[in-house]
């Protein structure tokens, strides 16, 4: 038996602690070494090369830092999911700080996932507000529809609604809905949820244009998506990405999910 006193946590492990989203469960414990070799015992991964990776202290126990694990994943998940990583450390990082990384993995040793660190990111933004969104954009792409602007606002009747994509060229409005805006064990704010949103809704599109809304279910399928943002009237400008829209099938870094459980974490649909 091998023991440890004081472990680096990285990769989906490092996420899981340190609150970045991650994707299913995780088939295994990733620990970071400064050995050269990679070695493996049970269901845990201990990654050699440690290629001067910046690491911090959170909850008592020492883990890559939000940047390092952020170009860590997005080396190695399904592009999308890389994407919705980088998204959310853009959003945690604050615009103050800057995360480039397509440098920052070219600055290291390990030459594994360079493309699709470049793929991220051209794409990669604080704007978008939630996982969901951020899988979505990849979605929308990879459908051959316009990149839509994020976050654009109408005002209109005295009120200031904010959608999440706006396609500028056909006026269309889209809305990826996640489950954290409202406490699912008050029915009351439920009621109100969703009466307000009505509300708002009917209003952008009295004003604005048509409106198609998605969950996290139909962004993991895609043709789902694709059938709403079309009944809004949207057309795709080029021909689908078949290839990349297959990656949203399984995340292969994670166990297969359990009949009674949902695709994705929690985190990973809100």
């Amino acid at each position: 038996m091998r023991t440890w006193g004081s472990p680096v946590f990285c990769l989906e492990s490092a996420a899981a602690l340190t609150g970045l989203p991650i994707f299913g469960e995780p088939r295994h414990i990733h620990l970071l070494s400064d050995d050269a070799k990679t070695w493996c015992v049970g269901d845990v991964i201990v990654h050699g090369a440690r290629d001067g990776r910046a690491v911090t202290r959170t909850d008592g126990v020492d883990v890559t830092s939000e940047t390092e694990t952020a170009v860590d994943l997005a080396r190695v998940l399904p592009a999308a999911f890389a994407l919705a990583v980088v998204d959310a450390t853009l959003r945690r990082l604050g615009p103050e700080e800057v995360l480039d990384v397509s440098a920052h993995g070219r600055a290291q040793q390990n030459r594994r996932g360079l493309l699709q660190l470049d793929w991220v990111q051209e794409r990669a933004t604080a704007d978008a507000e939630s996982v969901g969104e951020s899988v979505s954009r990849a979605v929308i792409e990879w459908l051959g529809y316009e990149r839509p602007e994020l976050q654009v606002e109408f005002a209109n009747e005295g009120a200031i609604d904010r959608v999440d994509f706006f396609f500028r060229a056909a006026r269309v409005l889209g809305e990826s809905d996640g489950y954290g805006k409202y406490d699912a064990k008050d029915p009351q704010a439920m009621k109100q949820h969703f009466m307000r949103e009505k509300i708002r809704e009917d209003r952008l599109r009295r004003h604005e244009g048509p409106m198609a809304r998605w969950d996290w279910a139909d962004t993991m399928r895609a043709q789902p998506v694709d059938a709403k943002l079309r009944a809004a009237g949207l057309h795709p400008i080029r021909p689908p990405a078949t290839g990349m829209l297959a990656t949203l099938a399984s995340n292969p870094r994670s166990l297969p999910p359990r009949p009674t459980r949902a695709i994705s974490s929690k985190r990973a649909s809100q």
